[in-house]
């Protein structure tokens, strides 16, 4: 018998809400996609792709402090994520705090020196 995880949520309604969450969000719906997303990151706080999905649907949705929030989380635990680094970057940016930025940008591109992170780093730039 599947598990209940609350107001009767199984792992496979975990799985469904996530994949719901991603389509809703490349629909550009963030605001749908997060409220699936805290659905099952209730009942699975340790699932670090649904959060870094949840902060890229806060990052969608403009609400820039609750995307801040949701990839730090996703940096302490896997702090060579070089996609969480380049979105904080992103996130930081979009608040005006151009020093956060400019070190989380750097760190992207030195993790994944792929060329959308390393142009954003600015390695020709002092500083």
């Amino acid at each position: 018998m599947p598990q209940d995880h609350g107001r009767g949520r199984t792992p496979e309604t975990d799985v469904i809400d996530f994949r719901a969450a991603e389509q809703l969000l490349d629909a550009r719906d963030p605001r749908g996609a997060i409220k699936l997303l805290d659905a099952v990151i209730e009942a699975h706080p340790e699932h670090t792709a649904a959060r870094l999905l949840r902060a890229r649907s806060f990052f969608a949705a403009a609400q820039l402090r609750a995307a801040e929030l949701e990839f730090s989380i996703v940096l302490e635990r896997e702090p060579d994520n070089a996609f969480a680094h380049f979105a904080l970057a992103r996130t930081y940016e979009r608040m005006s705090r151009p020093g956060p930025a400019k070190r989380h940008f750097r760190l992207a591109a030195a993790l994944d020196p792929q060329p959308q992170y390393l142009a954003a780093a600015r390695f020709d730039e002092a500083g």
